[in-house]
């Protein structure tokens, strides 16, 4: 491992940015499955899309890897053709719905774990071509807090956990909060509640976390906003077709587009103090030491 970080030590040190724009690094995660977390990542996806930023899924989660499925998609290339030199980042990259540009699942992200020098080399030199690229990556990570996880969590300018009102999901959602604090991290959560009846179901959800976040753990655990139950939902699934896409005028997408616009307001792509992809990979260096 020491060796690998060494090589991608290197490898970042020589890149330039190329005075472009920035790309923000983004990781999606949820204590438990079933709370619809990859649909909540993909109609954000798109959500951002249709506001005028250029996005980049990365669908990381291990076990449940489905973003290409909630499209209708069958994946030819992931992750794991790159790591092996079979095909560069720019051949595993596809385009998903509205041309969403997305990479699959697979067991490549555990591979990553176990990358010789030379191919950790060569997956750095890959990804860092995507600086500028896109203005967003968003990691679709697997539930609860695996060592995969927990790296794309780290290693990523900010975190959405999503969660439902359900007590069990509440519970897990902190879990992995209190998990990661535990540890010494410096993490910037964001909480967003899906499935809710209403604005104040979803505003007593997020505060009964945030409240116990900074009571227990001394941290603020701001509320990005919420999703709307709605039955247009599992409809849109079924089609395999986003719900956004699907159903524009539904509840959850018109909820889903003002939690973008609200997220987008306090933020501006072009931004020269963002680590973009550089930053991300400097994280995940130290992580493989």
């Amino acid at each position: 491992m020491k060796d690998q970080a060494e090589g991608l030590r290197n490898l970042v040190q020589i890149q330039n940015d190329k005075g472009t724009k920035t790309t923000r690094i983004i990781t999606v995660t949820s204590g438990k499955g079933g709370v619809g977390k990859s649909n909540v990542t993909l109609n954000f996806a798109l959500a951002l899309q249709s506001q005028g930023y250029k996005v980049l899924v990365f669908d990381a989660d291990l076990g449940l890897a489905n973003i290409d499925v909630l499209m209708g998609i069958s994946s030819k290339y992931n992750l794991y053709h790159l790591l092996k030199k079979e095909k560069t980042i720019w051949e595993i990259i596809q385009k998903g719905s509205n041309d969403l540009d997305f990479i699959a699942g697979g067991s490549g992200f555990n591979d990553l774990l176990r990358l010789t020098e030379d191919e950790l080399d060569y997956f750095a030199e890959q990804v860092m071509q995507l600086n500028g690229y896109v203005d967003f990556i968003i990691f679709d990570t697997g539930a609860g807090l695996s060592k995969e996880t927990l790296k794309f969590i780290l290693a990523a300018e900010e975190t959405f956990v999503v969660t439902t009102p359900e007590p069990t999901s509440i519970t897990d959602a902190y879990a992995i909060i209190k998990m990661v604090n535990s540890m010494g991290h410096d993490v910037s959560f964001k909480l967003i509640i899906n499935r809710v009846t209403d604005r104040k179901e979803g505003k007593q959800t997020a505060d009964k976390i945030a409240l116990v976040a900074k009571q227990f753990l001394g941290i603020q655990i701001p509320t990005l906003g919420f999703v709307e139950d709605d039955a247009s939902v599992s409809k849109a699934v079924k089609r395999q077709v986003p719900f956004t896409i699907a159903f524009p005028n539904s509840l959850a997408a018109r909820s889903l587009q003002s939690l973008v616009v609200d997220y987008i307001k306090g933020y501006h792509v072009v931004d020269t103090s963002s680590p973009g992809v550089k930053g991300f990979l400097n994280k995940m260096m130290r992580l493989l030491k």
